[in-house]
């Protein structure tokens, strides 16, 4: 893969991420995950300029969910897989994703035998639900609920699945869900509403 289309990906995967994985709607469409690399790739280009002009690009949900199950599987962590998004409107998502948990127990360092990631065992849906606020540049996703399987889990358990997915060289100790993250292509907001996303640059 090229340096171009590689920056295209990493956009998609960061834009997806802000989105926070989330729920079904209906079924993803070559169509509309081919719309989105062309918006990606415009809005990574756009990145690259300086203007004082604001520009607008409006990414559905169904557009977000087929390029996520047409295009993001190769870049995706091993053992997380049929991510989508869910955008509910006023700023509120919900991310679901199907995530093998026996990886994440294995590698915590749990010390205690009541340490809830104890109990963590095979793939399972993963779901979260919660705001997403992303303005001058920066994304912060305040965490509303959390569940494995429709069992509800604490804030604790949801941070030990994402640090352990979310581990890189960027980020060697993983996301931590209370941190604001850099939004990629000179983006400087991402305004959810109710099926829709609007990223301004």
């Amino acid at each position: 893969m090229g340096a171009r289309p590689r920056r295209c990906a990493v956009v998609a995967l960061l834009i997806a991420h802000a989105l926070s994985l989330a729920a079904a709607g209906q079924a993803p469409l070559r169509r509309d995950a081919d719309q989105l690399k062309q918006k990606i790739a415009a809005i990574t280009e756009r990145g690259t300029t300086v203007s004082r002009q604001a520009f607008t690009t409006s990414v559905t949900e169904q557009e977000v969910n087929a390029y996520l199950a047409f295009e993001a599987a190769p870049d995706l962590p091993v053992g997380v897989i049929d991510p989508s998004v869910s955008m509910l409107g006023d700023s509120r998502v919900v991310g679901r994703a199907v995530v093998d948990l026996d990886r994440v127990r294995q590698g915590s360092s749990a010390t205690s035998l009541l340490d809830p990631v104890r109990f963590l065992r095979g793939r399972l849906m993963v779901k979260a639900t919660g705001m997403l606020h992303a303005t001058s540049g920066l994304a912060r996703f305040d965490l509303e609920s959390a569940d494995v399987a429709g069992v509800p889990i604490p804030k604790i358990l949801l941070q030990q699945i994402v640090t352990y997915y979310s581990r890189s060289r960027e980020h060697p100790a993983g996301i931590d869900l209370d941190d604001p993250l850099p939004l990629p292509a000179g983006i400087r907001e991402l305004q959810v509403e109710a099926g829709r996303a609007v990223i301004v640059q």
